[in-house]
């Protein structure tokens, strides 16, 4: 296909998740982590946050597509099983399944989140109700975005933000939760792998 038409850009939503989904199948990590996952036998993950933003952007950017991608993050939720021991199981687990790949696959279940954010961020979160609502706090609109398969194959997308600063290489920040500073650093270091990237600076 011409790549002039795998730009999602000022797409309606419908035209841009096929996009997306046809730019996301052309990554071997991401597509190994997403078919593999069914053996996990979870209904409720998702692969996302900047793994899938800096695919996009290294498309659009005619880099290689794992370029400047440090993991993959691989999020569930089990609020029935809060314990740090349970969370070990399912991380170790998951990192043998994934062992031959050649990049992380970072493992968090995000009902437990809050008993240890303030300890590696320096502030309390209430504790999210779904994996939705912890995707709907991810700290920029570009990269709130969690991908999976269902049981049938099809693609399941959520993007509270939409897909349009994805596609247009836009960073805004997501205030739900982050920091003037977090934001800051964050946009710096992807800066200086991404310098096309259009931030938008906290204040506005």
């Amino acid at each position: 296909m011409d790549k002039k038409l795998l730009n999602g850009y000022n797409l309606d939503i419908n035209e841009q998740i096929k996009v997306l989904e046809k730019i996301v199948m052309k990554s071997k990590n991401i597509n190994t982590v997403i078919e593999r996952a069914e053996s996990l036998n979870l209904e409720n993950y998702y692969i996302g946050a900047g793994c899938i933003a800096q695919t996009v952007w290294n498309y659009l950017s005619d880099k290689p597509l794992d370029y400047g991608i440090k993991d993959i993050d691989f999020v569930y939720f089990d609020e029935k099983n809060l314990d740090e021991e349970s969370e070990n199981k399912v991380i170790s687990y998951v990192k043998e399944l994934y062992s031959d790949l050649d990049i992380e696959v970072d493992v968090k279940n995000e009902a437990r989140v809050h008993l240890w954010y303030k300890d590696h961020f320096g502030y309390d979160i209430k504790p999210y109700t779904s994996l939705e609502d912890d995707i709907n706090s991810w700290p920029t609109t570009s990269t709130a975005v969690g991908i999976r398969r269902d049981k049938n194959g099809a693609f399941k997308i959520y993007a509270p933000f939409g897909l349009n600063d994805l596609f247009g290489k836009i960073v805004r920040a997501n205030k739900a939760q982050i920091t003037k500073d977090i934001y800051e650093n964050k946009t710096t270091r992807w800066l200086s792998k991404w310098p096309d990237l259009k931030v938008i600076p906290w204040e506005k």
